[in-house]
């Protein structure tokens, strides 16, 4: 440490810049620090300031051993022994069957028959064993048929045909009025195993069934386990079970397990709506708790690219439930790297263990009879490194804000009324620090995004895809030493001659100003999340009322320093946890985001954000340290060496390694397309391979081991065609602009698409009523676009009401399980009320696209020799498709010179092409 005399005699606030009062009062001198007239001298202390290299030190040891205890807690899955009610071995039995069939998509025999057969057994051998026992078990195998809208990627409408659900029912032998169900899903997408994505959590609500049901002692409400088969369809399978199954309507809440990565803790992140009830139950009884509303309330801010069952249980059965989902790795959700090797035992441990005792708590409880009585209001939960979670009723957290917020606030009152601090000068001084700060934060982040837009023109985007800490010393120290360069120029600049050990006091009440307003900001909103700047308000602001003695007679002395550090230590480690849940989530969906967002945008903004939240209560440091010059120093020195690496592309976003691979997505997909003009004739007809790139760096990283996917192969976006023409499975060409399109053999699967239409007529109300029928594989794309002047009325899909117009185009979103019927679908169509002068347009373009992603239709030859020239560290998803569109016109009958319409004619010439899909 180093004393303040022992350099300089450091003169009072005011004691040279200011001016005193004339006749007319005080001047206002923001710009002097607000201060006039000629203060009394204070008496002159020994004062402590913090050397520079001390100060370093500290916060980056404080940093480094709270980010420790992070990843610490994150590891720790299991605390204390298993109780032995949860048996994870079993469990991971049942993970390995399921996955040993691979990839279940809807439609598919691994699916609907191996998968189904196996659960059936274990089930059925459950039921024989605990026929003795106070409980007993029903199975039912549900096929339903159905269709509903939905607001997701843009707005979609999904119809299903005969896809699968396993329900079991655990009751008491006299049976049960109210019911909890657990939910999970055995499907899959194409070319993923689904270890964790949810094969996992349907092995954990076998185990979880079997324990409950050989319970000696009788559950006071039932419990639905139910294996949906089709979740992975958007939904499907859980709203054919809520909607549709006499069950369903004695379900009083629900607990859905899903997952966003593989393995890890299982977090809760999504409960209610309201029913705090259910958020008590969960705190009460997991034994391993994890969980966060901040989590809900990003989550359900749409701002993450997911869905889960947990939104058609809560919407189309108004039930309240808890969702949990594992989110760490999320590099390999979806891919072919979803294995169960790489789920540990105590993930499997943990996660059973919270299933069952809160599933048995909620299945004793009294609240699930009368939820209704417990259902309003909202809680604030958060758990605290995985120890405990702290929760209470949102109410309760509104008072408290506010009581934080009200003793803030008269703490800085209180010094603005102090002796010396006249005439508003300290608020005018507060004001113009607040400035300053706000003024670095600005600064800093245009700075950062300027960087990330030089790594983004050199070509190499999403380094840190591989290498996360590599961005954290580019952007980081580039953050950091922009903030400190800043305050060390208004230190010297602006504020010379005054205190340091003010300045730095005067600081520290800027920090808890911004906190407090951030604070009363979210409370005033509702938000949940308002506890976050809670905690950084009331530890800081206390620690300092503790050590306001200290500093007054020492300055920033060792002990002052060290006190203050573990003041913070609490929020400061939950606040790391926070940031560590937004990177763990963040990093891996910009590898899955499509083209069009900026990665490198996103992850600096992250990144600065993160830095400037976690700088906030060192800012005053700034102001207590004799000089920064080295540490400015070695910061520069690290983002110099690490923009030279970047731009030298030294850290290669992608990684094949077995032990932790980041691959880079791909959609293949061998298609043929046919279009057909007004006429009914073959306009154009194509076949080839269309690649898809799910991050922004496109065919950057492939075109050199495959050079004909390259630039003069690029596609360009139709617009007179519905869905620019070619075969998206999901309505998602906002997201992936670039596509590539190489030629290639056509296509022949063995049970190609029927469509015909079958009708056309006009109503009495001037519509088009036109009527199809459908037959072809699992899962198919219905795309509708009306031309100019016309629009959809009505349709058989969902209410019957047209929604979610994507720029004047509808995407229906079609799969079947086995045996299922021809689809049959109409809708009606308004024409144009004034005709077009040029002669007969298109009313409306049809399209629908056939997607085989199993079987031998999946492959073909010209597909697995491409698929072979991909590098190791690349994940091609690939599947067959074929797309036919037509279109419909119209043309009206001329009775007298005003071109008045006695009747209308819709048109259609394409006979011969239906015949021949």
């Amino acid at each position: 440490m180093e004393g303040d005399t022992t350099v300089r005699r450091i003169k009072p606030f005011g004691t040279q810049q200011y001016v005193a009062q004339d006749n007319n009062g005080a001047q206002d001198r923001c710009e002097n620090n607000g201060y006039n007239g000629e203060p009394k001298r204070k008496p002159e202390v020994n004062l402590y300031l913090l050397r520079e290299g001390l100060a370093a030190s500290l916060v980056s040891v404080f940093i480094l051993v709270l980010w420790a205890l992070v990843h610490l807690s994150l590891q720790q899955l299991v605390i204390g022994k298993p109780t032995g009610e949860f048996n994870a071995v079993r469990a991971r039995q049942h993970l390995e069957q399921i996955t040993s069939a691979g990839p279940r998509p809807v439609g598919s025999q691994e699916n609907e028959v191996l998968t189904v057969g196996y659960l059936l057994k274990q089930i059925e051998d459950i039921q024989v064993e605990t026929a003795a026992g106070p409980h007993q078990l029903s199975i039912d195998i549900q096929r339903p048929t159905g269709t509903f809208s939905i607001d997701f990627l843009g707005g979609f409408t999904s119809f299903y045909d005969h896809i699968t659900n396993i329900a079991v029912r655990l009751e008491p032998k006299g049976g049960a009025q109210h019911l909890m169900l657990a939910n999970c899903h055995f499907d899959t997408v194409a070319n993923s195993p689904g270890a964790s994505d949810d094969a996992v959590s349907c092995a954990v609500m076998l185990e979880v069934l079997h324990s409950l049901a050989n319970q000696s002692t009788p559950l006071n409400h039932g419990v639905i386990f139910l294996f949906n088969g089709a979740e992975e369809n958007v939904l499907q399978a859980s709203h054919g079970f809520i909607t549709q199954h006499p069950w369903a309507k004695q379900v009083r809440a629900f607990i859905n397990l899903e997952a966003a990565g593989v393995g890890g803790k299982e977090v809760v992140f999504q409960t209610g709506p309201e029913n705090p009830w259910l958020v008590q139950a969960y705190v009460h009884a997991a034994k391993h708790p994890f969980a966060s509303v901040v989590g809900q309330e990003v989550f359900q801010s749409g701002v993450i690219p997911s869905d889960t069952d947990f939104r058609i249980f809560r919407d189309f059965g108004n039930i309240p439930g808890i969702d949990l989902a594992f989110i760490e790795n999320g590099f390999i959700y979806h891919t072919k790297y979803d294995t169960a090797n790489r789920i540990l035992t105590d993930s499997i441990q943990r996660a059973g263990d919270n299933i069952l005792a809160v599933l048995k708590y909620l299945a004793m409880s009294e609240k699930l009879a009368d939820s209704s009585e417990y259902r309003h209001g909202n809680m604030v939960f958060f758990d605290l490194l995985g120890v405990i979670v702290v929760a209470y009723p949102a109410r309760v957290g509104t008072i408290l804000n506010y009581m934080v917020a009200t003793a803030t606030f008269l703490y800085l009152a209180k010094k603005a009324s102090m002796p010396g601090h006249g005439g508003g000068r300290y608020v005018r001084d507060l004001a113009c620090a607040t400035g300053v700060a706000l003024l670095s934060w600005f600064v800093t982040l245009l700075s950062v995004l300027i960087v990330a837009l030089l790594v983004t023109l050199l070509g190499r985007s999403m380094f840190w895809y591989n290498h996360f800490y590599a961005s954290v010393c580019l952007y980081g120290a580039a953050a950091t030493g922009k903030m400190i360069l800043i305050h060390t120029l208004a230190k010297n600049l602006y504020y010379g001659g005054v205190r340091l050990v003010e300045l730095g006091d005067l600081y520290f009440d800027v920090s808890l100003l911004l906190w407090c307003c951030s604070l009363v900001w979210l409370t005033q909103h509702g938000l949940c999340s308002a506890y976050a700047p809670m905690l950084m308000v009331a530890f800081p602001l206390a620690t300092r009322l503790l050590l306001a003695k200290e500093f007054k007679h020492r300055g920033a002395s060792a002990k002052y320093c060290v006190l203050y550090l573990l003041g913070l230590a609490l929020p400061y480690v939950h606040f790391m946890f926070l940031i560590w849940v937004v990177f763990e989530i963040f990093t891996p969906i910009m590898g899955r985001s499509g083209t069009e967002i900026p990665p490198e945008v996103v992850l600096a903004s992250l990144v600065t954000l993160a830095t400037i939240f976690l700088s906030s209560f060192f800012l005053h440091f700034i102001y207590l340290v004799r000089s920064t010059k080295r540490i400015m120093a070695g910061l520069g020195f690290v983002f110099t060496i690490m923009f030279l690496l970047v731009s030298c592309g030294l850290f290669f976003p992608y990684s094949g390694d077995l032990d932790s691979p980041r691959p880079k997505r791909v959609f293949l997909q061998h298609t043929t397309r046919t279009f057909h003009n007004l006429q009914g004739e073959v306009e154009s007809r194509d076949s080839g391979l269309w690649i898809n790139s799910f991050d922004y760096t496109g065919m950057q990283h492939i075109t050199p081991h495959i050079p004909e996917i390259n630039e003069t192969v690029r596609t360009r976006c139709r617009e007179d065609r519905p869905f620019c023409g070619y075969p998206w499975f999901l309505p998602v060409k906002f997201l992936s602009r670039k596509n590539w399109y190489l030629p290639a053999p056509e296509v022949s699967p063995s049970s190609p698409v029927e469509f015909s239409l079958l009708s056309k007529e006009e109503t009495s109300w001037g519509t088009i009523k036109m009527t199809f029928s459908v037959k072809g594989p699992s899962h198919m794309s219905l795309y509708l676009m009306p031309h100019r002047g016309a629009s959809l009325s009505t349709w058989s899909f969902g209410d019957g009401t047209p929604r979610f117009d994507l720029s004047g185009e509808y995407f229906i979103f079609y799969s079947h399980g086995l045996d299922a019927p021809t689809w049959t679908f109409w809708f009606e169509i308004q024409p144009p009320a004034d005709p077009d002068p040029s002669g007969p347009e298109g009313i409306v373009s049809v399209a629908i696209s056939s997607h085989y992603f199993f079987g031998k239709d999946q492959r073909t030859a010209r597909l697995e020799e491409m698929l072979h020239r991909f590098p190791t560290w690349a994940f091609p998803s690939s599947w067959l498709t074929s797309t036919v569109c037509f279109t419909w016109y119209y043309h009206y009958l001329r009775t007298d010179q005003t071109q008045h319409r006695d009747k209308f004619h819709i048109e259609c010439y394409c006979g011969k092409a239906l015949e021949e899909v």
